[in-house]
Order: structure tokens, then C-alpha cells, then sequence
């Protein structure tokens, strides 16, 4: 607020500092307003906070809600280049012996020496027009036709574009300076059922060796992979497949076969992977104290002061914790001897934040992992901790019901509010503000007019005298 000075009288007086006294004066309740305007914006901000912690936790009980969260597996391989397997929630636990003897690979075939030609833009077709026909396996016959100055690069695009099962490349047998092109075909597709027929050939490429001096090479046969499983020296058991990737030979376990592995074997071992669960688990209780911490921090009473903090004598705050240490402390039926967190190593301490008993959570998950699933996932007629955890946060952060979301509703409101009051009352203030100037810029032109009267009438009786 800037200074007004008058003239104001001999003794010095200054109406500018009257004015702005009575103005902060004045300023006292907008001040107030402020202040507990920012006491309200600052309380808001940590009930958005508190939302997102809930959140949280809400994310954290829901990596433990649904039966998939324990129906983890790992796997290992004692030979990650002949193998490479990936387990599935359905896998289960075991070591398997497995021997792969072939791996599948695609149909590849060009055609003969004795029909390259010496340039890739050179005419391939004698007559007037030709037909390229070939199959995939069993299924339909792909035709291009060619007109009579088709080349061998006409040839490798019109198969292509068909995207039917094969691509075709050219190749350069010969030299730089006496170069020999060939057209090779390739299967898309692995497996001994997706080999490349020519059905016809109008080109002088010959492929199906009309002139008793064309035909195919084959560069790489259409062949299944074979995987062997189980003891060599027992009864193992033989599967054939078109693709190297085996989903069916152990149960909810994808391999990728890599390599032949000849006489020997690979072991394939797989686990229920207690150690994802056991992270989880842990997560839990790390959300769980984030806001627990979070409300404990701004809970406090300063004797010293007599001020409280953000959530001091809140009672929404004081529902969110009930509500969510009601759902953690939950007797769960369905578990056995583990219905509480408490026996598989939870404990509260004085704070309200939660340990966990790392040897009493790994004795749980070995000797009784069935039953630590239950006492988180849903069951008949029984919801889990982390589904009541779940509900807990839904029901405190609804939209239209919960009591987070009220409270910050209603923040918000007192807010908005407050601050239209602010600008009506600095309006009012301002408006003062004039007046009192105005006021006393007339004063104070008074006083100098009484003073040069008061001047002239001294003149005036000095002079008689």
C-alpha cells in the first residue's frame, strides 16, 4: 500500500500516514480472509495427495486380488541356446528332459544353373503372354500371368504382391562381370506341409523343367521341428511340430526351440514364482504405510504454538484410516489357519504402520501357499483382503458418495467462496481508501487556508502597531 503525504500543518503532521493506518485497519479481515484462505488451499492439496496414495494402495491390493496374481510361474534352462521357455499361470511346477533332434525351418527352392539368366531386366517370357503358377502345401493354386517383355524382376514382384504363402528374391550365382540370376522362392510358413509346388511355368526360367534341362534346386527343405521330452532311457515322448515355437509339449509352457541338441538333453524347470507373490505382498504393506505416514505427518497438535496440522481434528481423515485398517485386519473364511494377515508376519506398530516378518511370510508361502492365496483373492461367499481393500478406497473416493470426495468438495467450495469474499472486501477497502483521501486532502487544504489567514491577520496587527 503506497504512502499519501499531505501538506498538513507547521508541526508536521502527515495526514498520509493517518490514511494509511486507518487502511490497514481496515485490511484486518481481508487479511484474515487470506490467511485462511491459504490454510484451506494448503489443506486441499494434501487431501489431493492423500486421494492419490489411496490410489495407490488400491493398485497395489489389486496385484493380489484376482487368482492370476498367485498363479505365477518361472521357468530356467539349463541351455538358453538351444531353448528358450516361457511359462504361463496355467504352467505347472516341474523339471522336464527335453531333446530336440530337428528344428522347423521353410521350403526354399530356385531355379536350376542351367536356366539363369544374364540380366534381371531381360525378357523371361517367349510368347506372347505366360502364366507363373505355384502352391503352398495343399492349398489353392497362386497364378501371375506375364505379358511378352516380362523380366525376371516382373516375375519376383508380381509374386510377391499376391502375399500368398511365398516371397520371392533374386540371387546372383555368377560374377560382377558374367553375372548368373536366379529366382528363389521362399514359404512364409515353417513345417513340412508348407513346401512350394510349381504347378506351371510360361518362363524360360523353367522350373518345371519342360526343356529336360530346367527344374528346382532346393536350398533348404520344408521340415518340422521334432522335440523329444521326458528320459531318454525310459519312455519319452516324440513331438512334431511345424513351428519351432511349442506351446502343447509342457502344459502352460511356450518353448522356442533354438538349436539341434544331438544325443544330449535339456533340462526345463519350472517353479511357482513365490517371489513375484512375496514382492506384492510387501507392496501392500508399503502403500498401506505411504498413507498412513501421509495422515500421521499432519495429524499433529504443537502444545507450543496450539496449532495443529492439516488433518488435526479431522474427521474424514480419521474415516479413511478406520475404513482401511478395518479391511487389512479383516478375518478372512477360506484361508484355515492364515484368516488374518497377521499370521502370515503383519504387525502394527504403535504408529499405526505396518511390518512385515520376513521369515514368518517365507514360511507361510512354502508350507502353506494355498492358503495365503486365499486370505488375499476372492472366494465363494468370502471377499479377500485386497478386494476389501479395493472396496474401501472405491467407497472413499466415489464420485458422488465417498467421504474423501465430499470433504474435497467441500474444500473447494469454502475456497471459492472465500475468494469472491476477499474481492468484495478489498473492493470496499480500496473504496475507503478514496474516501479517507479525499477526505483529508480537504482537511488539509483547510488548514493551510486558516493558516494564511491566521498569517494575514498577524501581518495586519503587527503593522498597526
Amino acid at each position: 500500500m503506497a504512502t499519501i503525504s499531505f501538506g498538513g500543518l507547521g508541526n508536521g503532521l502527515d495526514f498520509g500516514q493517518v490514511v494509511d493506518q486507518l487502511v490497514k485497519v481496515a485490511h484486518l479481515p481481508v487479511d484474515r480472509l487470506t490467511e485462511k484462505k491459504g490454510t484451506l488451499s494448503s489443506k486441499s492439496t494434501d487431501y489431493a495427495t492423500l486421494s492419490t496414495k489411496l490410489i495407490a494402495l488400491q493398485g497395489a491390493a489389486d496385484k493380489l486380488r484376482l487368482s492370476t496374481s498367485f498363479d505365477r510361474t518361472t521357468t530356467s534352462v539349463s541351455d538358453t541356446s538351444a531353448i528358450s521357455a516361457v511359462g504361463s499361470s496355467t504352467a505347472t511346477s516341474g523339471t522336464y528332459s527335453v531333446r530336440i533332434t530337428q528344428l522347423a525351418q521353410s521350403h526354399q527352392i530356385t531355379n536350376t544353373a542351367a536356366k539363369t539368366v544374364a540380366s534381371t531386366t531381360t525378357d523371361i517370357v517367349s510368347g506372347a503372354s505366360g502364366t507363373f503358377t505355384f502352391r503352398i502345401g495343399s492349398g489353392t493354386d497362386q497364378t501371375v500371368t506375364l505379358s511378352d517383355t516380362a523380366t525376371l524382376e516382373d516375375l519376383r514382384s508380381a509374386i510377391n504382391d499376391l502375399g500368398a504363402g511365398a516371397t520371392a528374391s533374386i540371387i546372383n550365382t555368377g560374377s560382377d562381370t558374367t553375372p548368373a540370376y536366379r529366382l528363389v522362392l521362399s514359404s512364409t510358413s515353417t513345417g513340412a506341409s508348407n513346401g512350394i509346388t510349381i504347378v506351371a511355368d510360361d518362363t524360360t526360367l523353367d522350373f518345371t523343367n519342360s526343356s529336360g534341362t530346367g527344374g528346382v534346386d532346393t536350398l533348404q527343405a520344408a521340415q518340422d521341428a521334432i522335440a523329444i521330452v521326458g528320459d531318454p532311457a525310459l519312455n519319452p515322448v516324440t513331438i512334431t511340430r511345424s513351428t519351432n515355437a511349442i506351446s502343447d509339449a509342457i502344459a502352460g509352457v511356450t518353448l522356442t526351440l533354438l538349436e539341434t541338441t544331438g544325443a544330449s538333453t535339456v533340462q526345463v524347470n519350472v517353479s511357482r514364482d513365490v517371489t513375484a507373490v512375496k514382492d506384492n505382498i510387501k507392496g501392500l504393506a508399503t502403500a498401506y504405510n505411504e498413507v498412513v505416514k501421509f495422515i500421521n505427518e499432519r495429524s499433529t497438535y504443537d502444545i507450543a504454538t496450539k496449532k495443529g496440522g492439516q488433518f488435526f481434528n479431522e474427521p474424514t481423515v480419521r474415516g479413511v484410516l478406520s475404513q482401511i485398517r478395518s479391511a487389512l485386519s479383516s478375518t478372512v473364511t477360506g484361508a484355515a489357519s492364515l484368516s488374518t494377515v497377521g499370521t502370515i508376519g503383519f504387525k502394527t506398530d504403535r504408529e499405526g504402520t505396518i511390518t512385515i516378518e520376513d521369515a514368518k511370510l517365507d514360511t507361510a508361502l512354502s508350507a502353506n501357499y494355498s492358503n495365503v492365496r486365499n486370505l488375499f483373492i476372492n472366494q465363494t461367499g468370502s471377499a479377500g483382503i485386497a478386494q476389501l481393500l479395493n472396496s474401501a478406497v472405491d467407497g472413499l473416493t466415489n464420485v458422488s458418495s465417498g467421504q474423501l470426495t465430499l470433504r474435497k468438495n467441500s474444500l473447494t467450495k469454502q475456497i471459492t467462496d472465500l475468494s469472491a469474499d476477499i474481492l468484495r472486501k478489498e473492493d470496499a477497502v480500496a473504496k475507503y481508501e478514496d474516501r479517507l483521501k479525499a477526505q483529508y486532502a480537504a482537511l488539509d487544504g483547510l488548514l493551510k487556508r486558516l493558516e494564511s489567514q491566521s498569517s494575514s491577520l498577524l501581518s495586519m496587527s503587527s503593522n498597526r502597531n
